[in-house]
């Protein structure tokens, strides 16, 4: 059986693919990837993501990137873990929707919150702070569509009784709101929800294996 391996860095966008990783229960390898020694721009991680961002999956002669495609490859080759719903049902259109919902407007709008000098000229401070400003409201809308999907799918996931991919991929997109004047845990159901992912064995042991320290969301 071939090793996985998951180019990471603690509590980056591979947090997501390392807890699904953990929820399969195969064996597979993390490899630290030393942003604080701008290793991700390295020739030798170029090479495997020449955008230069984490996390890699590697398994075996196929490299893969974009958080995403990762933790969806995992699902539909270990269809054993139940991590995703089937094939060409109702379900999985809804699972799909979630998915790049999660990558392509939260994950996005995250993005532009913690890196708002890439949207202003070089040396405009306020400018950045005004970007950062006005994406931490639209973050704030976009938490109020997640509140609004807990309750609509009456939990206690995100697409309601069916864990999934989407789970570890929304808990890390909530934990890095912490740092906000009003993070994800404040939500009612989401800080409910944030808490059951805390409790789950392969949270616990990712946490655990990233060294993260409080507070967790």
């Amino acid at each position: 059986m071939t090793i996985k391996k998951l180019f990471y860095y603690p509590s980056n966008a591979s947090m997501a693919p390392h807890i699904v990783l953990e929820e399969i229960g195969q064996p597979f390898e993390l490899v630290l990837v030393d942003r604080r020694q701008h290793e991700h721009k390295s020739a030798e991680y170029l090479r495997l993501n020449p955008n230069g961002l984490i996390p890699v999956l590697v398994d075996g002669d196929m490299v893969l990137y974009e958080t995403a495609a990762i933790c969806l490859h995992l699902a539909d080759t270990h269809p054993e873990s139940g991590i995703a719903p089937q094939l060409a049902t109702p379900g999985r259109a809804e699972f799909y929707k979630w998915l790049m919902w999660l990558t392509n407007t939260l994950q996005a709008a995250l993005i532009v919150y913690f890196y708002p000098e890439r949207w202003v000229d070089a040396g405009n401070a306020p400018g950045a702070n005004q970007v950062r400003v006005h994406a931490e409201l639209k973050i704030g809308t976009l938490l109020d569509q997640l509140e609004f999907q807990l309750q609509s799918s009456n939990g206690p996931w995100l697409l309601g009784q069916h864990y999934t991919i989407l789970d570890p991929y929304a808990f890390m997109l909530c934990r890095w709101t912490r740092g906000f004047s009003k993070p994800a845990r404040l939500w009612p159901l989401l800080g409910q929800y944030l808490q059951r992912m805390m409790e789950r064995t392969a949270v616990q042991r990712a946490i655990k294996t990233e060294g993260l320290a409080s507070p967790l969301v």
